[in-house]
């Protein structure tokens, strides 16, 4: 960018002192004289002039509040200047039309100006300082805009600020990290994004908390995390709980690419996104005794899902190939060249992944292999046999080759797939705790298939709740059901310890009900 014209900053900074005591007086008519003189000024214009005001007045009030801030004497006024040019922002807004005859800006362009300067102004602030970047001033302006424009800001604006909570999100500017939290979570933010027409705010807020997933992720993945991370995940687990409270359909209907972006190892964060439904559904009690969930009406209704579930698989050259081979043209080849194209392919990848394996090809193949069965099975009128008969057919051969052949990693993460799958009565719900049932059934002579597949329900179950219903009520069958044997696997009573932890899950879910 070219230096700004000479004098340009001074200018600029003696029209916000005048601002600051022009607002204090509460003089409306000073008020319209005033942007009537940045008129006049020719900062107004929405030309690359308008671009370096905002910029300028936004390093101006940053730079003195953080001044300030370190100040003691000076706390008290150190975000006098940061509101008033929120305060400044509103008016321009507010009286737009008064005076766009001068302008080529528009309500809405005046907004995204300046929420970029203040994004692009919060980088260069973060790129210089390292980690003493202090959030402070830039938190308050964005929070000031968002509140002052809550009532003139039609629909079309809460897009603005969720493509600038995009530009600056944690793994941009890790230094916002929780006033970014803060924000994308504030009442006058969140619940105006989710009741947006059309899932058009379904769509900006859901690519906000992958965002966050994200960055968190690497962390997540270790046992021990650093301090700060520990508190951004409570925040984030609030967040989900109003989410689970308030919006439970975004949850479930955004739960497969929530899954792919959060580690194995968060159990509770995934237990807590799995469990919601539908707010007009009524859950079955999972322990009432007897329950037959083949007899309710709901298992037959494919559930929704927004996610772009087909995504990896499509990237991937697996794709043709498993398409031909659930369509029963597929070489016998297939089958035994599936675990190779699952790993990633270099060391790199595998470093940066934290698995030799492709976690988000695994999930998308588990989904789409099944969805291609329940398609199957809908066609022909449902299947003819009950239980059984929907865990035959090419599907099934797919995952229990996986489950066989795979070691103990790829197992897991395949089983970890199979379980995200466990949630509010549905088809999918119904079919994959089928097929968990089914590969615990007939799993090999060996016992690290049945003991991984119930490691994987386990430790879902031993977290604080919520828990799953589909979790819930796959455990209860693989337990009470004596085609299973459950209790005479030596992996059972291996130690008196877990004997224990068995029984003691046992106890909740058999004792529930009673």
């Amino acid at each position: 960018e070219a230096p700004d014209p000479p004098g340009l900053r001074d200018q600029v900074q003696f029209a916000l002192e005048k601002w600051v005591l022009q607002i204090q007086s509460n003089d409306d008519r000073g008020v319209l004289q005033f942007m009537q003189n940045l008129l006049d000024q020719g900062w107004l214009k929405g030309d690359d002039i308008t671009d370096r005001f905002f910029r300028i007045s936004v390093e101006v009030c940053a730079d003195r509040c953080i001044q300030q801030l370190v100040d003691a004497s000076m706390q008290g006024i150190a975000y006098v200047q940061i509101d008033a040019l929120s305060k400044l922002v509103l008016m321009l807004v507010r009286y737009l039309d008064e005076w766009n005859r001068s302008t080529t800006l528009t309500k809405q362009s005046l907004l995204n100006k300046a929420l970029a300067t203040t994004v692009r102004v919060m980088h260069a602030h973060h790129k210089e300082r390292k980690a003493n970047f202090n959030q402070k001033p830039f938190h308050r302006l964005m929070m000031r805009l968002l509140l002052d424009l809550t009532d003139a800001m039609p629909e079309a604006m809460i897009f603005s600020f969720a493509d600038a909570l995009q530009a600056c999100q944690p793994r941009l500017v890790s230094g916002f990290s929780f006033a970014w939290l803060e924000l994308v979570s504030h009442r006058s933010l969140m619940p105006r994004l989710l009741h947006a027409k059309a899932s058009k705010g379904w769509t900006a807020f859901h690519r906000l908390i992958i965002s966050l997933c994200r960055y968190m992720e690497p962390y997540l993945r270790n046992t021990e995390m650093p301090e700060p991370i520990k508190l951004l995940y409570k925040g984030t687990l609030r967040v989900l709980l109003v989410l689970l409270h308030d919006f439970p359909e975004f949850l479930c209907e955004y739960h497969f690419s929530f899954c792919d972006a959060i580690p194995p190892s968060c159990i509770q964060l995934r237990n807590l996104i799995l469990s919601a439904f539908p707010r007009q559904m009524v859950l079955p009690d999972p322990f009432t005794p007897q329950l037959n969930i083949d007899l309710l009406p709901e298992i037959a209704k494919p559930p929704a899902i927004l996610s772009p579930f087909t995504q990896a698989l499509a990237a991937s050259p697996l794709r043709p190939e498993l398409d031909r081979f659930l369509k029963g043209r597929g070489a016998n080849g297939f089958l035994s060249s599936l675990q190779q194209h699952l790993m990633l392919p270099s060391q790199a990848e595998t470093a940066a992944a934290g698995t030799r394996y492709n976690t988000p090809l695994i999930n998308s193949l588990v989904l789409y292999t099944a969805a291609h069965a329940i398609s199957q099975s809908a066609a022909s009128g449902g299947p003819q046999g009950g239980k059984e008969a929907l865990t035959r057919g090419p599907s099934m051969e797919v995952y229990r080759k996986l489950c066989r052949d795979l070691d103990t990693e790829g197992r897991y993460l395949v089983l970890n797939a199979i379980a995200n799958q466990l949630r509010f009565p549905n088809s999918h719900t119904h079919y994959f705790s089928c097929v968990l049932l089914a590969l615990f059934q007939h799993a090999s002579d060996h016992h690290i298939e049945r003991e991984q597949i119930t490691r994987v329900l386990i430790e879902r179950l031993i977290v604080n709740k919520p828990h799953p219903w589909g979790l819930l009520i796959t455990f209860i069958e693989l337990i009470k059901n004596p085609q299973y044997d459950f209790w005479n696997h030596s992996f059972v009573r291996s130690s008196r310890e877990i004997e224990q932890l068995f029984q003691s899950v046992a106890r909740f879910c058999l004792t529930q009900h009673s």
